[in-house]
């Protein structure tokens, strides 16, 4: 495990580089601070920032595309928690890349699901051209940003506030113009359906950008910007003042209790090899308040724990497997697996906690539903459906941290990222696939294995095996699937309790 975090902790300082020191002191001698600056001192002093999908695209692009160029989080602004979308100049001019609408998206999803105003703070030469058939057309392309911006200020009464302190251009303009607030900094904005060169080529027209789409022009003369701020950190004062101005936020949750053991030890939990028992409970009393811990139904179907507890003070409903081999009535049970018997027993809990209000909690480390004769007699395909209907429709927040394994249907029913839960986080120990390769491997190649009946392989039998088994286990790396928006974030064990405890302030506190 330390070895997972250790190798994490240095990709994202590089990540957190961006476009490299030469980009960042090109950004300072233009008078600018750099996004991550910007977010920095706009949050409250020694605020925490959650953010979301650090790793986004880090694989992908020769590496020229560091969080797709653009910074999305979690933080709190006046006592308030806010999502913050800032686009990374120092990568490609804070051009959009396919990744970057996905980003975009997520974080206008957290804030609409949460009710969590969302501040934009725009500095992006557009779309990157070269990529634009993943980032112009499609359901989930560019235009469903204006569609969110739409919901958010027409429908949900969502605060958008949008900050221009670069170029904005083409259609992207449309998301501050869709904003609730949109502020320009003198002498560095500029915001325009088409720059000086493509005026030029459209019309003849010779112009600079200051008058055709400066601070100046759109406070004072187009009309489409309603304040104009000295500098950068005059904008951001802005942005809190405008904060300043909201609704007071909620009265905080009850008094917080230390968990019960220490979580400094949380790396020794899990075992090295990710198909090793361990105690799950050695994992919950690391992470919750050291008091009013209680299980729910402990000797009835206990390969699904699911327990109430209190995090920083709040009730929560906790839900998770686990692992090893188990005795019930004299028959073995395998951790992990999900029976008829643990699928009623969580559809119950989560409707009993839908009626008292309690967020609920997934750690996830589930290898499925249980299969043959026996459980399909049981009604396990019914029982399975009742446990992912319950989760489907209740509507307290959930929040989702994958420990280990995230197979099958299995991670469905344990709130996978498809039913759209408040937040997704993952340990560098995930595993989130439909099967592991060696489960893939018997499914795919069981026919010709047969025929070699224990013999030596043919080898172009064996070279496909285990081209199938590296290609499982490149797909089931944590790093893969938080590049590809498969969580929020790929969070450090140590760090758990301070983020749920974040997510569900996020979730729980602003929904009025």
């Amino acid at each position: 495990m330390r070895l997972l975090v250790d190798q994490l902790h240095k990709l994202e300082d590089r990540l957190r580089e961006g476009g490299g020191l030469a980009r960042i002191e090109r950004q300072h001698l233009a008078g600018k601070m750099t996004a991550r600056e910007r977010v920095l001192a706009l949050l409250d002093p020694g605020a925490h920032f959650l953010e979301v999908g650090l790793l986004i695209a880090y694989d992908r692009y020769d590496g020229q595309a560091p969080s797709a160029g653009v910074v999305t989080g979690l933080g709190r602004i006046e006592g308030r928690p806010a999502v913050i979308v800032a686009n990374d100049a120092t990568v490609k001019a804070g051009a959009w890349w396919p990744e970057t609408i996905t980003k975009i998206l997520r974080a206008q999803e957290i804030a609409m699901k949460n009710r969590l105003p969302i501040v934009y703070l725009v500095d992006s030469a557009g779309v990157n051209l070269p990529y634009q058939d993943g980032i112009f057309p499609g359901q989930y392309g560019a235009g469903r940003i204006f569609l969110y911006n739409s919901l958010m200020r027409r429908k949900l009464r969502i605060p958008q506030i949008a900050a221009v302190m670069g170029p904005c251009i083409a259609g992207g303009a449309y998301l501050p113009a869709l904003s609730d607030v949109i502020i320009m900094v003198e002498g560095t904005s500029f915001m325009g359906l088409g720059g000086p060169n493509l005026v030029k080529g459209a019309t003849g027209q010779v112009i600079e950008s200051e008058p055709l789409g400066g601070a100046h022009l759109h406070t004072a003369v187009s009309g489409v910007a309603h304040y104009m701020a000295k500098d950068d950190a005059d904008c951001l004062a802005l942005i809190r003042q405008r904060f300043r101005q909201f609704p007071a936020p909620a009265a905080p949750q009850g008094h917080s209790v230390p968990p019960l053991r220490d979580a400094s030890e949380i790396y020794g939990v899990m075992p090295a090899d990710h198909r090793l028992p361990y105690d799950i409970e050695e994992i919950l009393f690391r992470i919750f308040d050291g008091v009013d811990y209680g299980e729910f139904q402990p000797e009835y179907a206990p390969e699904m724990l699911c327990a109430n507890a209190r995090l920083c003070g709040r009730p929560v409903s906790v839900i998770a497997n686990r692992r090893g081999f188990m005795k019930v009535r004299g028959r073995p049970r395998i951790g992990g697996i999900i029976y008829a018997e643990s699928a009623r027993k969580v559809a119950y809990f989560v409707e009993s906690s839908e009626r008292l209000g309690y967020p609920l909690v997934y750690l996830q480390d589930v290898s499925g539903f249980m299969v043959g004769p026996d459980a399909e007699r049981e009604g396990i395909i019914r029982a399975g459906a009742e446990m992912v209907e319950t989760m489907a429709c209740a509507t307290v927040p959930k929040i989702v941290i994958t420990l280990n394994h995230a197979s099958g249907a299995g991670y469905y029913a344990m709130a996978g990222q498809g039913f759209d839960p408040n937040f997704t986080f993952s340990w560098p120990t995930a595993r989130i696939g439909v099967m592991e390769g060696d489960s893939a491997v018997v499914a795919l190649y069981s026919a010709e294995l047969e025929k070699c009946k224990g013999g030596p392989l043919p080898d172009e039998l064996r070279q496909a095996i285990e081209k199938t088994r590296a290609d499982y286990e490149r797909w089931l790396d944590a790093r893969y699937a938080a590049a590809r928006g498969h969580c929020d974030a790929l969070i450090d064990p140590l760090e758990t309790r301070n983020i749920l405890a974040c997510a569900l302030e996020a979730s729980c506190d602003s929904n009025r």
